[in-house]
């Protein structure tokens, strides 16, 4: 199981590694065009109290992979007594949290299961066109997902991120944010890489429709690469958890051998002492 977590692993990473390009130049795109409209109007940009939650809890579908899945469930669980006040509506992606969760009693609007063994951009659209469906048609005013963001093999960071509404400061450039004193190192390198300036496309359409269209697409792609973290975040610790598992047998194996040796030659000791005692005894 180490080995075949290992091969998915380096599977992953290539995932996570080829997705960013993408999300970098969409976002790219995306604030060169928010940079040229007076006003930035979109429905998941509408910002109102978070009276009704939408938790979107990323597990697995299969244990033995150490803390990993007990880590997101706990922190929603958390969440979720956080937050008995409000309305809270869950999406589940992954078995593990969508039985545990339902057994607490916490109802779902969503389930998808079987998507870390092979992460898929159609199964990301899906997940992101059903939020986004939600916040448009308000009956959500928010939207937060619970999930391990992949770092190393040995480290996975457990997030509670915010999708919707999207942030303002993700629209904004390198250098407006700058202007208004919001330090660079502040925000996540990987999602809003430093010095990024805004370039001077020539729009054929209108670029308010090409706002409105891209909007979507930038949280399709927010959810691809969570799904992605996720994935590749399972399968490291679920290797390094069989890893240990291969070394605490190791180890078991071999004080139980040095037992059983012992109790053998205790074993042999007793009977020479027996035969040497009973021919000292014949003899005499």
């Amino acid at each position: 199981m180490k080995f075949i977590s290992a091969a998915k692993l380096r599977r992953a990473q290539e995932g996570v590694f080829a997705a960013r390009p993408y999300a970098k130049e969409i976002l790219r795109v995306l604030r060169s065009a928010a940079a040229r409209m007076e006003s930035t109007v979109h429905p998941l940009l509408e910002r109102r109290p978070e009276d009704r939650i939408l938790l979107v809890v990323m597990t697995g579908d299969r244990s033995l992979a150490g803390a990993f899945n007990s880590n997101v469930i706990r922190r929603a669980v958390a969440f979720l007594r956080e937050n008995t006040s409000k309305k809270t509506v869950l999406i589940a992606i992954g078995k593990k949290g969508r039985d545990t969760l339902r057994k607490r009693g916490w109802s779902a609007v969503g389930e998808y299961l079987n998507v870390s063994s092979k992460v898929e951009f159609s199964t990301a659209k899906e997940i992101a066109n059903r939020i986004a469906e939600l916040y448009a048609g308000r009956e959500v005013d928010a939207v937060y997902a619970v999930y391990n963001e992949f770092k190393n093999v040995m480290v996975q960071r457990l997030l509670t991120e915010k999708l919707l509404p999207i942030d303002p400061e993700v629209l904004t450039s390198a250098s407006e944010r700058a202007g208004d004193k919001v330090r660079e190192d502040s925000l996540p390198h990987d999602r809003y890489p430093s010095g990024q300036s805004l370039v001077d496309y020539i729009y054929e359409e209108p670029v308010t429709e090409i706002f409105n269209g891209l909007v979507p697409r930038y949280l399709e792609a927010e959810v691809f690469r969570i799904l992605l973290e996720s994935a590749a975040a399972e399968h490291a610790a679920r290797m390094t958890a069989m890893d240990a598992a291969t070394r605490n047998a190791s180890e078991l194996i071999d004080k139980l051998t040095l037992q059983m040796n012992k109790i053998r030659q205790a074993g042999i000791t007793k009977e020479l002492i027996e035969i040497v005692s009973g021919a000292a005894s014949a003899m005499s």
